[in-house]
C-alpha cells in the first residue's frame, strides 16, 4: 500500500481547483476466512465540478467499489475508511462518512445519484415506471406535479415518449429504453453529480454510442458533474474530460483524456489500450495483457502490476511507487514510466483521435 503525503505544492494545486467530491486514502476491506480482502487500497481522487471523469480498468479492479464508497454504500461486512467529502455549491463541506442514515438517503438522490449496470434489476417489475418516479419524488418531499413535469422533460431529452414509458412496466421497454429511463429517474431530483457504473455494458454498440451522445447533451442542459465507470476505455474516451485508471484496487494513472490516449505513462494503461478490440485494426495488432489480475487477499508487494510488467525490476518488487508528474495534471504511479513508451508502443487504437 502506498502512502501519499500532502506537500505544499499539492495544497496550492488543490486551492486552485474546484472539487465537488474529494476522496482521501479510501480503503475497503472484507474479513474472510482465508484472510483480509482489500478491495480498495489507499485511493485518493478529486472530482472537479462540471467535469466528466472516466474511471477505467479491468473487471475486478475496484471501480464499482470506488463508486459505492463515494456514497458510503459499501455493503456489509465491508468496512470503508478514509475521507469522502462532498462540496455543495452553497454551504459547508459535507463529511459523507459522518452522515446519518436519513442524511445519506437525501445525499444519494438529491446531491449524488447513481446509475447501476443492468437497468432491469433497478426497477420493481410489478410497478409501472410512473410509480417509480412518483415514489422517488414523494420520498424526498418534492412537489409531485413539478417533479412529474421534470420527468417528462427528461424522458423527452433522452428521446423517449413520456406517455408510453410512464404507462409501461419495466419489462415492456427494450434494454436501451430501460437504461435511458433509469438515467431520467436518477436525475429527476436534480442532483449535482451523476455516477454511472457500467451503464451501457449490456447494450449493443449502436445503443452505447447513442447513450454517450445523449449524456453529453444531458450534462450541458442540467449542469451535471459525471463519473463514468467502465472497462471500455475507447467508449468513455468519447465522453470524458479526464481519465483515472485502476489496477488491483488502486489508482495508477490520472490525467486529461487525450494525454492518457496518446502518452500513457503506466505500462498497464498502455497494455490496456493495446488490448482493446478495434474493427479498423488488424487482429494481429491486438495485444492481450499477459497474466491475470491479483487476488484481493494476496496482492503482490511493491508495485501490484510487477508480475505482469515487462519493465519490472527489483525496485518494483520491493517498493510501491508514489505518484510522479508526467505533464501538467497527468500523474502516474510507476518507477519506470519514462521508459514505458519505448517498451510498449501504442498500436492503431491507442493513437485514435477522440471525437471530443
Amino acid at each position: 500500500m502506498s502512502t501519499h503525503e500532502t506537500t505544499a505544492a499539492d495544497e496550492r494545486a488543490h486551492s486552485a481547483s474546484d472539487p465537488i467530491v474529494e476522496i482521501r486514502n479510501a480503503e475497503v476491506v472484507f474479513e474472510m476466512d482465508r484472510g483480509v480482502s482489500r478491495v480498495l487500497d489507499d485511493v485518493s481522487l478529486e472530482i472537479e465540478r462540471g467535469e466528466i471523469l472516466g474511471i477505467v480498468g479491468e473487471s475486478g479492479s475496484g471501480k464499482s467499489m470506488l463508486a459505492s464508497s463515494m456514497l458510503d454504500a459499501v455493503v456489509d461486512p465491508g468496512v470503508l475508511s478514509g475521507e469522502i467529502t462532498y462540496y455543495p455549491e452553497d454551504g459547508d463541506p459535507i463529511d459523507v462518512l459522518a452522515l446519518s442514515d436519513h442524511e445519506l438517503r437525501q445525499l444519494r438522490w438529491e446531491e449524488i445519484a447513481m446509475v447501476f449496470q443492468g437497468a432491469m434489476s433497478s426497477f420493481n417489475p410489478t410497478m409501472k415506471i410512473r410509480t417509480h418516479f412518483e415514489e422517488t419524488l414523494e420520498a424526498h418531499n418534492y412537489s409531485l406535479g413539478e417533479g412529474m413535469d421534470r420527468a417528462r422533460e427528461l424522458l423527452s431529452d433522452l428521446y423517449l415518449d413520456p406517455d408510453r414509458v410512464l404507462d409501461s412496466y419495466p419489462h415492456e421497454l427494450s434494454g436501451g429504453m430501460q437504461q435511458r429511463t433509469l438515467i431520467a429517474l436518477s436525475v429527476v431530483l436534480q442532483p449535482n453529480v451523476l455516477v454511472m457504473d457500467e451503464p451501457t455494458a449490456a447494450l449493443d454498440l449502436l445503443m452505447q454510442r447513442s447513450i454517450i451522445s445523449l449524456l453529453e447533451d444531458l450534462k450541458a442542459k442540467y449542469d451535471l458533474t459525471m463519473v463514468f465507470i467502465t472497462h471500455d476505455l475507447p467508449l468513455v474516451a468519447e465522453l470524458a474530460d479526464r481519465l483515472a485508471v485502476m489496477y488491483a484496487f488502486e489508482l495508477i494513472e490520472q490525467g486529461p483524456t487525450q494525454d492518457i490516449l496518446h502518452d500513457a505513462g503506466h505500462p498497464y494503461t498502455r497494455a490496456l489500450l493495446n488490448s482493446t478490440p478495434n474493427l479498423d485494426a488488424p487482429l494481429e495488432e491486438m495485444r492481450p495483457i499477459a497474466g491475470s489480475a491479483p487476488d484481493p487477499v494476496n496482492v503482490p508487494a511493491g508495485c501490484s502490476y510487477h508480475p505482469r510488467c515487462s519493465l519490472a525490476t527489483d525496485r518494483c518488487v520491493a517498493q510501491d511507487p508514489d505518484s510522479r508528474p508526467v505533464d501538467g495534471d497527468h500523474v502516474v504511479d510507476c518507477h519506470h514510466w519514462e521508459d514505458a513508451a519505448d517498451e510498449i508502443p501504442l498500436n492503431h487504437l491507442a493513437n485514435m483521435e477522440g471525437d471530443r
